[in-house]
């Protein structure tokens, strides 16, 4: 059996921890509940936005949230569902957050 959480798992907790900051954030698409992908688009209310996307150091075994698209909300999100005509079983999270916050460097997010 493998020690890796399943996405929706994962998806419950960040959700709670981005609630108990007081973050709104919200899935704005659900994917495979197993093992699907996830991308977090940090909405800063302003008409920008940034979309992180986790991703795998090889040499390192590290996991990493690295930036897929960031400017214009409306280029974010047509990012967004450009990954998401490919990968239909991926999950998108976006946070509205004015100061940016959107937790993915803090312990157990990675």
């Amino acid at each position: 059996m493998s020690n890796r959480l399943t996405t929706d798992f994962w998806v419950s907790a960040y959700l709670n921890r981005l609630r108990l900051e007081n973050i709104p954030a919200f899935v704005t698409a659900k994917g495979d509940a197993t093992a699907g992908v996830v991308l977090v688009k940090m909405n800063t209310l302003d008409g920008q936005a940034v979309a992180y996307q986790r991703s795998y150091d090889l040499m390192s075994g590290e996991r990493a949230w690295v930036v897929l698209s960031d400017g214009a909300e409306r280029d974010v999100d047509s990012a967004i569902a450009k990954q998401r005509s490919f990968d239909t079983d991926l999950w998108v999270i976006e946070v509205e957050d004015k100061a940016g916050r959107h937790l993915l460097d803090e312990e157990g997010l990675s």
